[in-house]
């Protein structure tokens, strides 16, 4: 096999959310940051947020109004 063709894996690699929280895995990176994590997900909160910035979901939903109709 060849030598030094992998990256070095880091085991306590830090993952920061947008929300606060933080935890640790095992990575390449030695840090990541991401937006959605399971403590504030929907899936896994049981909240509902709906990230809309271009007005689809109300088009969506007037849409499916008409065809009801």
């Amino acid at each position: 096999m060849k030598k030094d063709t992998h990256p070095k894996y880091n085991e306590k690699a830090k993952v920061t959310c947008a929300c606060g929280n933080s935890f640790v895995v095992g990575s390449t990176n030695d840090s990541i940051k991401t937006e959605v994590c399971s403590a504030c997900h929907p899936f896994y909160t049981g909240k509902r947020k709906i990230l809309d910035s271009m007005g689809r979901v109300e088009k969506f939903k007037e849409r499916m109004s008409k065809k009801k109709k």
